[in-house]
């Protein structure tokens, strides 16, 4: 007997919650940004958003009773490899973005619409060697990158492009070299 797999069933984005989570620019001395690639599906798209364009900041979830600093630092931790950074920016208010339809109900476990971020600006202040992106059981990245801060919002899909034009704008005085 041959079974049909159900349909998705349609969910109302504005029922669902924003996942609460922490972003990480980390610029190193010559004022680039760190990105990383995520890692891809065999078809060489990712395997959610279908997109092409799947460079992003580190980024992720806070867990329960974590302070978003103390998250930043762990997640910067779990996906670069290094912890060789300081902080010396935050966001000023929480950023929001959501899912595009198709995904609402399928990424982020189905239980939220989008993520709330709270992003923080640290200043790399090791060599390009500290970073590990394969040190983690749970790789998120096949490459990286250090690109200009005028590049980011190429590179991003396009659902959460509007938190980096926010990003590139807040955090602009901060990107820059020598510092």
């Amino acid at each position: 007997m041959t079974r049909q797999s159900e349909p998705a069933k349609a969910v109302d984005p504005e029922t669902l919650p924003y996942r609460p989570c922490v972003g990480i620019m980390l610029i190193n001395r010559d004022g680039l940004v760190w990105v990383g690639n995520r890692m891809m599906a065999d078809g060489g798209a990712h395997e959610l958003t279908g997109a092409a364009l799947t460079w992003q900041m580190p980024q992720g979830g806070i867990d329960e009773g974590e302070a978003p600093r103390d998250a930043a630092l762990r997640e910067l931790k779990e996906e670069t490899g290094t912890d060789k950074a300081r902080t010396i920016g935050e966001t000023k208010d929480w950023l929001t973005y959501d899912l595009p339809p198709h995904l609402v109900g399928i990424a982020l476990r189905g239980k939220y619409r989008g993520q709330k971020q709270k992003w923080f600006a640290m200043r790399f202040l090791g060599e390009d060697s500290d970073i590990d992106i394969a040190a983690d059981a749970h790789q998120e990245f096949s490459e990286w990158a250090w690109v200009p801060l005028d590049e980011l919002l190429g590179l991003v899909v396009p659902f959460k492009r509007s938190v980096y034009e926010q990003l590139v704008t807040e955090f602009r005085p901060l990107a820059v070299p020598g510092t």
